[in-house]
């Protein structure tokens, strides 16, 4: 999965933009737009069509910030099918296409869009770290309403780690920069966050000042529902920890009905709890165990595990015997389950963060490196050149008018086994194209004709017939470079078999001029990547293949790596396919090596002269 990002990196790096910039935006804003409202709406079906979409518009434009805004939304799809880690996932590969190319707002966000996933997911030190990390791209660009967010964020995880005074710090900062922005609700959810640290610290009278405070902005019952059924509920909540329960019932009932009415199922677990803590003080056990339940059953509709675990907990005391046994026990096994999860994901996402900060790591040094030795290699090539020059210019002219009738005789007969491929090539389409057209048609006529006379297994086995036919007339029809070019039949290639679960890296691709190459090269380089692909996800078992392109000494080099279970070269025989590919090899002229090993993978290595 490390591998992912780079890949994308490569594709961009090979394509431009392709149409007018305005209309891009245009299109951009409106899925993003759309994106963004079924995310909040929490509309999975709608995330998945504006994810669709971005990825459409990326294919036809090959613009950088739309392929980094696809993963966004990949990741925020998961994020409301709570899979909290492919989550984190994408928001890193997202981020890093938009670190690549120097978009600081977008970094910033989804770096808190990491923090976020990281906080709840109880990862609190990681949470940290990224809110840090969002800081030092955002506050560059004084983006005043996201650094409000990073500082709340900031003051939640250092309540988490019980820092009183680190969390009250950030929610000043907070505070001072919501007036910047004058986000009004962003000041109300700062606000009942300073409240709920010290109701947690059983300060409620101080909470209850910064309740009010909140909920005495102007017509906040209508203009701000949900952040006044927020300060509500939390105002009644430590009212009635001072043993001040009048109205407290009225509150959380009109909480409940704010709640249900603009389908806050997140928070519902909370108020339902509450009511049901009441009525369990005033001995009214129904009524506690009916609002139990309803907490119960929306914890686990919307996985607030906290809530899940409170109402188990509350359950065990309001039943007996038997029932009141089975939630004890699911309590027990659902604790133990969670610890585990919190454990496992704090893992993966050090783990992805890690990988990712080591490639980033790697490739700066390989690119330094790599210049390097390119500097040294050309100052050589330069020294040595003008030696020979100097003291062998007549053994080059005798040389030269030697190598010219060579030269011309190896053309003419390389042109000429390039005119016999072309010809078979044709020949293989004008095959397919019978085989699709006429044989299939016939196949198809007399499979109708079997069916009506009620003879289905003769039918069947002539279905399975006409689908080989079929199958065989694909694989013999040719490849055309024409209407789409070398560059875009590899990346498409490429993305056919693409998946997280295996990763195809591409090197080289754009540095060979294609347009200079014959179109029998291409097609058997295309058709030998082809190959190897599909016998990696048939037989070798693979989950990763690097597929390197390189021009040598009027060689084009194609090598194929895998890293799959492998096989014994001795002893094996090649399929069908290999055979095609190495015929194909001599055809032209070239040469085609395989090597592999049990449990080491397997490299095909491919050299075909460019023109002779």
């Amino acid at each position: 999965m490390r591998f992912l990002f780079y890949f994308i990196f490569f594709i961009n790096f090979i394509f431009g933009q392709q149409t007018d910039p305005v209309k891009l935006d245009v299109y951009k804003n409106e899925f993003v737009k759309n994106g963004l409202k079924s995310f909040f709406a929490k509309d999975t079906e709608g995330v998945v069509k504006s994810t669709d979409k971005l990825l459409k518009l990326y294919k036809k434009n090959k613009d950088s910030m739309v392929f980094a805004k696809y993963f966004q939304y990949k990741a925020m799809y998961y994020e409301l099918k709570y899979r909290n880690d492919s989550a984190f996932y994408y928001y890193n590969q997202s981020k890093n296409i938009s670190k690549v190319i120097g978009d600081s707002l977008e970094v910033g966000r989804r770096l808190l869009s990491i923090a976020f996933l990281q906080r709840k997911s109880k990862d609190f030190l990681g949470s940290e770290i990224s809110s840090i990390e969002a800081l030092l791209y955002l506050e560059p660009i004084e983006e005043s309403k996201f650094l409000e967010r990073i500082h709340n964020n900031l003051g939640l995880v250092s309540d988490e780690l019980n820092q009183e005074k680190e969390a009250l710090i950030h929610y000043d900062k907070a505070l001072f920069y919501n007036q910047n922005n004058n986000n009004n609700e962003g000041f109300l959810y700062t606000i009942n966050n300073i409240g709920l640290l010290y109701q947690q610290e059983n300060k409620h009278k101080k909470a209850i000042t910064y309740f009010k405070k909140g909920l005495a902005f102007d017509n906040i019952k209508i203009k701000y529902p949900v952040q006044y059924a927020l300060l509500l509920e939390n105002i009644a909540f430590s009212s009635y920890s001072l043993d001040t329960k009048e109205k407290v019932l009225e509150k959380y009932r009109e909480v409940l009905e704010i709640r249900k009415k603009y389908k806050e199922d997140n928070e519902l677990p909370t108020t339902h709890l509450n009511i049901a803590n009441y009525y369990n003080d005033k001995k009214q056990l129904t009524k506690a165990k009916h609002h139990a339940i309803e907490a119960l059953k929306y914890a686990k509709q919307t996985h607030n595990n906290k809530r899940w675990l409170e109402a188990l907990e509350l359950l065990s005391q309001l039943t007996t015997g038997t029932q009141s046994k089975t939630y004890l026990q699911e309590y027990i096994t659902l604790n133990d389950s969670l610890v585990q999860q919190e454990r496992r994901l704090k893992n993966q996402f050090a783990k992805i963060r890690y990988e990712t900060d080591k490639k980033e790591k790697e490739n700066t040094f390989l690119k330094g490196e790599n210049e390097k030795k390119q500097a040294e290699i050309t100052y050589h090539k330069q020294q040595t050149t003008i030696g020979w020059l100097a003291s062998a210019a007549s053994i080059l002219l005798f040389v030269m008018s030697v190598s010219f009738f060579t030269f011309r005789r190896k053309k003419l007969l390389y042109q000429a086994q390039l005119q016999k491929a072309q010809v078979r090539e044709r020949e293989r389409k004008q095959i397919a194209k019978s085989l699709h057209d006429e044989v299939a048609g016939d196949l198809r006529l007399l499979h109708r004709k079997l069916e009506k006379s009620q003879l289905l297994e003769e039918a069947q086995k002539l279905e399975e017939v006409k689908e080989n036919v079929r199958n065989l007339s694909h694989q013999l029809s040719s490849v055309s470079f024409k209407k789409v070019n070398f560059v875009d039949q590899i990346i498409n290639l490429v993305s056919d078999y693409f998946s997280p679960n295996f990763i195809i890296r591409v090197h080289h691709l754009k540095e060979i001029d294609w347009e200079q190459t014959n179109s029998s090269i291409k097609r058997l380089l295309y058709l030998s990547i082809r190959e190897s692909i599909q016998n990696c996800l048939k037989h070798a078992e693979a989950s990763k293949i690097d597929i390197n392109f390189s021009v040598h000494k009027k060689l084009v080099h194609l090598n194929i790596s895998d890293n799959g279970i492998g096989f014994d070269t001795e002893t094996s025989k090649k399929g069908i396919g290999l055979q095609n590919i190495e015929e194909r090899v001599e055809e032209l002229h070239g040469k085609l090596t395989i090597t592999s090993e049990k449990g080491k993978g397997t490299n095909t290595s491919i050299q075909v002269p460019l023109n002779v």
